[in-house]
């Protein structure tokens, strides 16, 4: 087990005013993930305000985006600007924490949303993890957190699943993998496809699974599609949506989700799964019950009893 890590302590900060907003503490020596606005900019926090002004460095997804926002939000960029993309984040992380090891404030920013939630960032916290050094966040919007409380849905336990597949036959063989998920899921999804794959959750879900289609959040024309997917498929084909999606399909009930998991082996098969075991790894018998017990778990997770796998092996050689 590798040890527990500890962050370091970041250096001193500093404080900065900017008018009308209340003071803002810049960390020194400090990485700063901060979410930006998914829609409407009137979102922005008043720290993404100031760390926008008083960085060292920005690091951001898209540099013609940062200087939109900000010019938006009346902001002057202070700090030098680095584009930071999938593309160059791995070759750019080291150098970007060389300036934080320094005393630099880097502040890494996403086109919307949080860094790392399907946009650049894990990297470069990756890495000033190995490195020790600090790493914090500047909450903010998120599309994914919007449309879970937007949709009605269990919040209680949820999975975020990113965009589905791309091709048809990947992303039919990805939901017949999540039939028996019993957390909400929230996926992404493109107006480009968004028709196959509504055709897709209703091949993989069957129609009367509720869920949720949420379009253009935080924006002038945020719309919440709300009732089954046979209901929002149909809506889909009837009146095509347009812009950002985040679809929020309800987890599977306690009969669905039994429906798809895989069938439990009976003990008599464990117990020959087990001689086969023993032989070809030369174990023991009840060692060799052990591992194949615990790597065939039962249908609601639980375990078959050992014992009774032992008596069926007993039973076989007799």
């Amino acid at each position: 087990m590798e040890p527990m890590q500890t962050q370091s302590t970041a250096e001193p900060t500093r404080t900065e005013t900017t008018p009308g907003m209340p003071a803002v503490e810049i960390p020194r020596g400090t990485v700063v993930l901060a979410a930006t606005p998914i829609g409407n900019t009137a979102d922005a926090s008043a720290r993404l305000v100031a760390l926008l002004e008083h960085a060292d460095i920005v690091a951001a997804e898209d540099t013609r985006r940062l200087y939109a926002l900000a010019n938006r939000l009346g902001v002057h960029v202070g700090g030098s600007v680095v584009a930071y993309h999938d593309h160059n984040e791995r070759e750019k992380a080291d150098g970007l924490l060389d300036r934080v090891e320094a005393g630099a404030t880097v502040l890494v920013v996403s086109d919307a949303g949080m860094p790392t939630i399907n946009d650049p960032g894990l990297t470069v916290v990756r890495r000033a993890i190995e490195r020790g050094l600090p790493v914090t966040c500047a909450p903010g919007p998120s599309a994914v957190l919007d449309a879970l409380a937007l949709s009605g849905l269990p919040t209680d336990r949820f999975c975020y699943e990113g965009f589905l597949p791309r091709k048809h036959a990947e992303r039919m063989q990805y939901l017949r993998a999540m039939r028996g998920e019993r957390r909400t899921m929230v996926f992404y999804e493109t107006l480009h496809r968004i028709a196959e794959s509504m055709d897709d959750l209703l091949e993989a879900f069957g129609p009367d699974r509720r869920m949720a289609l949420c379009r253009e959040l935080t924006k002038d024309y945020e719309q919440v599609r709300r009732g089954t997917i046979a209901e929002i498929r149909d809506g889909v084909a009837a009146d095509p949506p347009r812009g950002e999606m985040v679809l929020v399909v309800a987890g599977a009930s306690d009969e669905e989700a039994q429906a798809a998991a895989p069938a439990a082996l009976s003990v008599e098969d464990l117990a020959v799964l087990a001689v086969d075991r023993a032989r070809e790894d030369g174990l023991r018998v009840k060692d060799a019950i052990a591992q194949v017990v615990e790597e065939h778990p039962m249908a609601d997770g639980t375990l078959a009893n050992r014992k009774q796998v032992y008596a069926a092996v007993l039973e076989m050689r007799s």
